[in-house]
């Protein structure tokens, strides 16, 4: 397979694009994943990584909802980098590794806490079904408040539109990321 768009590095930036790639380098540590595409299009990068850092970094939702939710996507899209990537904040957050792995395996995980198993059944449903069911709606105003779910159905949209690019522009895991998701391509 040939190789898609090139992933654009500092130092073939415009002044633009170097002012984009800056913030997101603060914002991030680093410019891996779908930015180095988005910066083809800098108005894109710049709001992509703008809702990209609210929804990640300045959420109400706890780090490990929004991880769980994070993984919920990267499994449904197959999107090897996203889920290489975010499985290790996962655990980091408190995510079990037995959730983790289930979600993995595409088997319905076991929940301890009742606001895990209410993002996931969100999470699952919006992308599986392009819905959601009353009852899991009301379980999630209820365990996570309105503000949180609003931010949870944002997250879940920014994160498809992250595994869309990652996938269709075929971008490789980073230097020294292995690869976590089972059955899932690697693109070289």
């Amino acid at each position: 397979m040939g190789k898609r768009l090139r992933q654009l590095d500092k130092s073939g930036l415009d002044d633009e694009q170097t002012a984009i790639y800056d913030a997101i380098v603060t914002s991030r540590g680093n410019a891996d994943g779908p930015f180095r595409i988005w910066l083809h299009s800098p108005t894109l990068a710049d709001r992509a990584q703008s809702l990209g850092e609210l929804l990640r970094f300045n959420s109400s939702l706890d780090a490990r909802l929004s991880e769980l939710a994070i993984l919920v996507t990267a499994r449904f899209w197959d999107c090897q980098v996203e889920w290489s990537l975010h499985e290790p904040h996962a655990l980091k957050a408190g995510v079990a590794a037995a959730i983790i792995e289930s979600i993995r395996s595409n088997q319905f995980p076991q929940f301890s806490k009742d606001d895990e198993q209410t993002v996931y059944e969100f999470a699952t449903e919006l992308l599986c079904n392009r819905f959601v069911q009353d009852r899991t709606y009301a379980d999630a105003v209820e365990d996570l408040g309105e503000t949180k779910t609003v931010e949870l159905t944002a997250l879940v949209g920014y994160y498809g539109l992250v595994a869309m690019t990652l996938n269709a522009f075929q971008v490789p895991l980073p230097d020294g990321v292995a690869p976590s998701l089972v059955d899932c391509p690697i693109f070289r």
